[in-house]
């Protein structure tokens, strides 16, 4: 029995929204990049068996995403940063765009375009310096303000995956996780990054005194999630996805950043809409078998 029951030779309502999805996260060089990132030939930095595939190549990074970008704006010298280098308001899907693909080079891709997609990232990072409204400088390529972006983006990563991932990591495996993704860090210039749980909890917990809501980090939160620049029938589901996103953020941050959020509600009601919005995505962005 064919497995879609639309006229044979036109494409699929699975294979249109795959691709609307696909289109805007991976934007117009997407198709040509994911041929020359799982086709070229060579070593990689991660097997097939690595956790780090499992847990990028699965919808849950879209909660993780938007989650690990407002953890991020708590540190006011990587908020300072964003705000006044990136042009995220201005060109917000080329921003995912360009870390979508940064993320499936380093993970899928060969060795050497792993390297050279960090390299380039370093190589943008020592331009961006600066002083924050207070007085303080700032500088991209600091160790210390790039362990904070990475630790924060591995925990949010992390969290959405075993929350709505379709095959969460076991122990061993979310370990294996952090390890994989300390790879990445050392290579962007995070001289000791945590390679462990354990070790990624105890770094996070380091951080938490430097840490507030600037006036830029409030703003940037209203924008990503009642502002987004998303077609207006993709309101609804961006708006469950930004939900869960804030509903992974620990309780002090979500407060910081002045965002409503109601506990005893996110398990009866946020969560299953975030389970049912992230297996929507996977199903469309599954690679289409043939009819059987």
């Amino acid at each position: 029995m064919p497995r879609r029951l639309l006229p044979q030779g036109g494409p699929s309502l699975r294979d249109r929204l795959g691709r609307e999805i696909f289109s805007r996260v991976a934007g117009p060089e997407g198709p040509g990049n994911r041929a020359r990132i799982h086709g070229t030939p060579g070593p990689r930095w991660f097997g097939p068996e690595r956790p780090v595939r499992r847990v990028h190549g699965d919808a849950a990074m879209f909660i993780g995403g938007l989650s690990a970008l407002l953890l991020q704006s708590l540190h006011p010298l990587a908020m300072a940063a964003v705000a006044g280098h990136s042009g995220f308001r201005g060109d917000p899907w080329g921003r995912l765009q360009r870390t979508s693909t940064f993320l499936a080079v380093t993970t899928y891709g060969p060795a050497r375009s792993a390297q050279e997609a960090c390299d380039r990232v370093r190589a943008v990072h020592e331009t961006v310096r600066g002083t924050t409204p207070d007085g303080q400088p700032y500088s991209a390529a600091d160790p210390h303000l790039l362990c904070w972006v990475h630790i924060a983006e591995v925990d949010s990563f992390l969290r959405a995956h075993q929350r709505y991932g379709a095959h969460p990591l076991d122990g061993e495996g979310c370990d294996a996780y952090v390890a994989d993704m300390a790879r990445i860090a050392m290579a962007l210039g995070v001289p000791d990054p945590p390679v462990n749980t354990a070790e990624l909890a105890a770094r996070l917990a380091a951080y938490r005194g430097e840490l507030r809501a600037t006036k830029e980090a409030r703003s940037s939160a209203r924008f990503l999630l009642l502002n987004p620049p998303v077609p207006f029938l993709a309101r609804l589901p961006y708006g469950v996805i930004a939900a869960n996103a804030v509903s992974l953020l620990p309780l002090w941050a979500s407060r910081a950043l002045w965002l409503p959020r109601l506990p005893v509600a996110e398990g009866p009601c946020v969560r299953p809409l975030g389970t049912a919005v992230t297996a929507g995505i996977r199903w469309a962005m599954s690679p289409p078998r043939d009819a059987a």
